[in-house]
């Protein structure tokens, strides 16, 4: 399964860039839970990475920085019982986390001020509020 990692059109992670390793998955999988290696840890290796420009790499560090250790990030997938689909499981997993790690920032939000008449009808609702509550009560001698 020698295959390079698709993050975008423009990336691509080739395989020896990846290492995974493989251990024991504490999911179901029947007798064969205790004898075979189908939990998969796939680790990428951000900061010495070839595939990866000066500037992609700060942003996957600024965004990821909490998930990365020693500058690799490792995702880990053990929810099927067969190591093959395991595999393929943190593979989509680690595109996911970088691409969205690379996706660009959203635009900068610009303030808007409230309506004249939308102001108007909040203090009127709470005019409104406030007549039947004070209908509500009672009259005090």
């Amino acid at each position: 399964m020698a295959e390079d990692l698709k993050i975008t059109d423009q990336l691509v992670i080739p395989d020896s860039e990846l290492r995974e390793r493989f251990s024991r998955s504490s999911g179901p999988g029947g007798q064969g839970v205790n004898t075979t290696d189908s939990r998969v840890e796939l680790s990428f290796d951000v900061e010495r990475s070839h595939a990866l420009s000066d500037e992609l790499r700060s942003r996957i560090v600024e965004r990821l920085g909490g998930r990365l250790v020693a500058g690799v990030l490792t995702v880990a997938a053990s929810e099927h019982r067969a190591q093959l689909s395991n595999r393929e499981a943190a593979r989509e997993r680690l595109a996911g986390l970088l691409r969205d790690a690379l996706a660009p920032p959203p635009p900068p939000r610009r303030p808007t001020k409230m309506s004249k008449g939308a102001k108007q009808r909040r203090l009127q609702a709470k005019k409104h509020r406030s007549a039947i509550k004070q209908l509500r009560r009672g009259a005090h001698d």
